[in-house]
């Protein structure tokens, strides 16, 4: 039993500091920009596509999504293989709240990171890959008829554990109480990490995208 909890402690740690690598931070220092300082501040793929520019935000969001397939898919293969004897269920819970929170509170950003979209959608593909299909379909519909990204994030969030709560009940897409119950709490924690974006949702302030000279930019009157 000690042995189990050395691994389990083992791959939390291992878990969260590979969530924790602030990709949009490396991205924009290595244009010789701190991401941090500009546009909503936020080091996550939406500012730095906001911030950097179209391709580099492709190429966040597509590092932060591997921080949380990687993992997760891992940590389920070595289970199903034996190769580690802990729990499957266990050691998901363990590693997939892990990299979100390393991505969310990242040590080596003082602990101020981004809000876990991406990273979410690594883990839907590692688990419940047809749910993280309707997921991004609500993202894609709701962004490109709002242009508000983050509205989008939190719809998609939501949709992710009900559907795959109602896939479950098909054989075939069967997932443990334990993951379904690990799903709707990393998106309840993503929706909260996005109450500021709510607060200004309400009021019509809301950071939102626009089509300008067929590329997608910020449209500046708005904070």
């Amino acid at each position: 039993m000690q042995k189990n909890y050395i691994i389990y402690a083992t791959i939390f740690l291992i878990a969260y500091l590979i969530g924790s690598i602030p990709w949009a931070f490396i991205l924009g220092k290595l244009k010789g920009m701190d991401i941090r300082k500009h546009g909503s501040g936020n080091v996550g793929a939406t500012n730095a596509r906001r911030v950097l520019g179209k391709k580099i935000g492709i190429l966040c969001f597509f590092l932060d999504f591997l921080k949380g397939f990687l993992p997760v898919a891992s940590i389920l293969f070595l289970c199903k293989k034996n190769i580690l004897s802990i729990s499957s269920d266990y050691a998901f819970i363990i590693v997939a709240f892990a990299v979100i929170a390393g991505h969310i509170w990242p040590i080596y950003l003082k602990f101020k990171g981004g809000k876990g979209v991406s990273t979410m959608a690594g883990i839907l593909l590692a688990t419940a890959p047809l749910s993280l299909l309707i997921g991004g379909a609500i993202w894609a519909i709701i962004f490109y008829t709002s242009r508000y990204v983050s509205l989008a994030s939190i719809l998609a969030a939501i949709t992710l554990p009900i559907s795959a709560f109602l896939l479950s009940k098909y054989e075939r897409y069967k997932l443990s109480d334990t993951m379904l119950a690990v799903l709707l709490g990393l998106a309840l924690l993503i929706v909260i990490k996005h109450k500021s974006n709510i607060l200004r949702l309400i009021k019509g302030t809301e950071n939102r995208f626009k089509k300008n000279k067929g590329s997608d930019n910020e449209n500046s009157s708005i904070k």
